[in-house]
C-alpha cells in the first residue's frame, strides 16, 4: 500500500502531501480541481510517461514521491532483494522527477534506476483505471493474465513462458551452428589437410641440422676427398712417393734425436716425453682420418634424397613456422580446434534431442493450460456479469473468448499459450459481445475493471487500485452498489478512487478534499482530509450542490452512519 505521497511542481500543484489509509481512499472536489493530478502522479510512481507539459510553469522539474509498504507483498519484497533494492522495515521509497526539457529519471530506495524497472515492479501491483490513460485492460495479455489468475493457471502459465523461452533459446543456437555448417565443414577440411600434412613428415626438431651437414658433406665429396687425402699425405707421407716423408715420419726422426741426446742432458726428457705423445696422437690422427677417407664416395642417389627432404621441411616451414618446432605447436593447434570442430556436430545432435524434448513438454503443457482456460472462461464471465449488472449496467453482458494465436514457425505455441484471452462486453441489452477494447467507454472500462478485481480479489491480496470515473452516468442506488463494491474490494487491496458521488465517497476509509486555490499570482491546488461535520458538508455539497441545505447534510449523515450496516451484511 501507499504510505504517503509528495507532489511537488506538477502540473498547478506546487507542494502538497497526502498519507492515505489502508482501505479505501476517496477523492472529491469540484470539477477541474485537480483530483486527475493525483492519478498522473501514480501513473508517474509505476512508470507511466512524462512529459514536459507536466511540470508547473517556473519550475526547473516536478517531482512526485511515495512510501510504500510491502509487507503484504512477499514476492515484490523478493524482487526488490534481487535488485539489490530492498528498504528498511518492509518499506520502499520510490521517486520520479521530470525536469522542464522532458528528462525523466527514477529512483529506488534512494538509487537511481531505469524509468522502465518502475513499471516491471509494480506491473499487477498498481492498478490505475481511469478514461484518458490506456488502460492495461484493454491489453490481450493482460486479459489472459487476469483469466489464469482467476482459474489459478499462474504457476502453469509461467512453465509455458518458460519453456517456450527454452525452446528459443535453443532454436538460436541451432540456427548459429547450422549458419556455420558450411564454413565449418571448409575450416574441417582445412585442418584435416594441415595436421595429415605435418604428420606425414615425421618432422624431428634436431634432424635439419643433421640434414644440412649431410647434404654439405654429400654434394662436396670430391673435394672433400681430394683435399683431405693432401692432408692425409701431408701427415703420414705419400705411397705413390715413398721417398716423400710425411710429418709423422719427421716427427719420429725429431723424437729419436731427441730421446738420443737425454743421457746427455737429463731436462731433454720431458721434451722426449712429450714429442712422444705427440707422435702417437699424429699417428692416430692419420689413421683415423684414412679410415674416414676410405669410406668417402660420391653418392648422387642419397644427395638427391637428402635435398627432397630439406625441400619438403623448408615447405613446411614457410606454411607453418620459423622452425620445426613451431610447425609442431601449429599441429597440435590445428588437431584442437578440429576436435572442437567434432564437437559441434555433437552439439547439434544434442540439441536436436533438446528440442524434440522440450517442444514436446511444451505442447504437453499448453494443452493443460488452453483444458484449463476453456474451464474457466465460462465461469470468470458468470461471476463478473452479475457484479456489472449491478454496477448500473442492468442490460450488461460479459464474455471470455479464447482466441487461437498463430505460434511462431516450428513452435507448438507463444509465450502465453496455443491462445489469447479476449474479454467481450455488450453494455446494453439487444447488442453483440464484442471486444472490450472495441466498446468500453472510460466509465464503462472502469466499472468492467471493478467486477474484475471483485470476483479476482480472493486470488490476490496487497495491490493498489485506483479508480477514475468509476461513477460516470450512474447515481441512487446504482451509486451505492458501486461504493459498496469498492469497500468491499478495499478489504483486501488499496483502493484509490476519485468519484463525484456522495454514495460512494461515504464508504471511504479516508476522505480528501480536493480544492483549487486561486492566489494573488498563481492558481495552486490544497487537498485535506475532511472528517466530522467537515465531511459532512463535503457529502452534502456533492449531493446538492454549494447551496446545499441542511436537508442536504441529514443525507450525508445518513450514508455515514448506514455504511457500516452495509457493509456487515454484504
Amino acid at each position: 500500500m501507499i504510505d504517503s505521497l509528495r507532489i511537488e511542481s506538477l502540473a498547478i500543484v506546487e507542494s502538497l502531501e497526502l498519507e492515505f489509509a489502508p482501505g479505501l481512499n476517496v477523492l472529491t472536489g469540484e470539477t477541474g480541481a485537480g483530483k486527475s493530478i493525483v492519478l498522473g502522479a501514480l501513473s508517474l510512481l509505476a512508470g507511466g510517461r512524462a512529459t514536459a507539459r507536466s511540470v508547473r510553469d517556473g519550475a526547473d522539474q516536478a517531482s512526485v514521491e511515495a512510501l510504500f509498504r510491502t509487507e503484504a507483498l512477499p514476492d515484490l519484497e523478493r524482487e526488490l532483494a534481487e535488485r539489490e533494492l530492498a528498504g528498511d522495515e518492509h518499506e520502499l521509497i520510490v521517486r520520479r522527477s521530470v525536469s522542464a526539457a522532458g528528462r525523466s529519471r527514477a529512483w529506488l530506495s534512494g538509487r537511481l534506476t531505469p524509468i522502465a524497472a518502475l513499471a516491471e515492479l509494480f506491473q499487477g501491483r498498481v492498478e490505475i483505471s481511469s478514461q484518458h490513460d490506456s488502460q492495461s485492460l484493454l491489453r490481450s495479455e493482460r486479459q489472459g493474465e487476469l483469466l489464469d489468475r482467476w482459474a489459478g493457471l499462474a504457476p502453469l502459465r509461467d512453465e509455458v513462458a518458460a519453456g517456450f523461452a527454452r525452446l528459443r533459446e535453443i532454436a538460436a543456437e541451432r540456427e548459429r551452428l547450422q549458419a556455420a555448417t558450411r564454413e565449418r565443414e571448409q575450416r574441417r577440411d582445412f585442418l584435416v589437410f594441415q595436421v595429415n600434412e605435418i604428420d606425414e613428415a615425421k618432422l624431428d626438431p634436431e634432424e635439419v641440422g643433421a640434414l644440412h651437414a649431410l647434404r654439405s658433406r654429400l654434394a662436396h665429396a670430391d673435394r672433400i676427398g681430394r683435399d683431405a687425402g693432401a692432408a692425409l699425405a701431408r701427415l703420414a707421407g705419400d705411397p705413390s712417393e715413398p721417398e716423400a716423408t710425411g710429418a709423422a715420419d719427421q716427427m719420429a726422426d725429431a723424437a729419436h734425436t731427441l730421446s738420443s741426446l737425454v743421457d746427455l742432458d737429463p731436462e731433454l726428457a720431458p721434451f722426449a716425453e712429450r714429442l712422444d705423445g705427440a707422435l702417437a696422437e699424429v699417428r692416430e690422427l692419420a689413421r683415423d682420418l684414412e679410415r674416414r677417407l676410405d669410406g668417402l664416395e660420391a653418392e648422387p642417389a642419397r644427395l638427391a634424397q637428402t635435398e627432397e627432404r630439406l625441400h619438403r621441411i623448408e615447405q613446411l616451414l614457410r606454411k607453418y613456422g620459423a622452425d620445426v618446432s613451431e610447425v609442431l605447436v601449429h599441429r597440435d593447434a590445428a588437431a584442437a580446434e578440429l576436435e572442437a570442430l567434432e564437437g559441434a556436430d555433437a552439439r547439434e545432435a544434442e540439441l536436436e534431442q533438446a528440442w524434440q524434448r522440450e517442444r514436446d513438454a511444451l505442447a504437453a503443457r499448453a494443452a493443460e493450460l488452453t483444458h484449463g482456460r476453456e474451464a474457466a472462461a465460462g465461469a470468470l464471465a458468470k461471476a463478473v456479469q452479475p457484479v456489472l449488472r449491478e454496477l448500473a449496467m442492468p442490460g450488461a453482458r460479459f464474455g471470455v473468448e479464447l482466441v487461437p494465436a498463430t505460434p511462431p514457425e516450428g513452435l507448438p505455441c507463444g509465450a502465453g499459450g496455443c491462445e489469447s484471452a479476449e474479454f467481450t462486453l455488450s453494455a446494453n441489452k439487444g447488442e453483440k459481445l464484442r471486444p472490450l477494447r472495441q466498446v468500453a467507454s472510460g466509465g464503462e472500462l472502469s466499472r468492467a475493471f471493478l467486477a474484475l478485481k471483485q470476483a479476482l480479489r480472493e486470488q490476490s491480496a496487497g495491490m493498489v487500485l485506483v479508480f477514475d470515473e468509476v461513477d460516470a452516468g450512474i447515481s441512487g442506488e446504482a451509486a451505492e452498489r458501486v461504493g459498496l463494491r469498492l469497500a468491499e474490494l478495499a478489504e483486501r487491496h488499496q483502493v484509490l478512487c476519485i468519484t463525484h458521488l456522495p454514495q460512494i465517497a461515504a464508504y471511504a476509509t479516508r476522505h480528501f478534499q480536493v480544492k483549487k486555490a486561486s492566489g494573488r499570482r498563481r492558481t495552486g491546488v490544497s487537498i485535506a482530509v475532511v472528517e466530522g461535520e467537515a465531511r459532512v458538508d463535503e457529502l452534502a455539497r456533492m449531493a446538492g450542490g454549494d447551496r446545499a441545505g441542511e436537508a442536504a447534510r441529514d443525507y450525508a449523515r445518513e450514508l455515514i452512519s448506514t455504511r457500516g450496516g452495509k457493509l456487515a451484511s454484504a
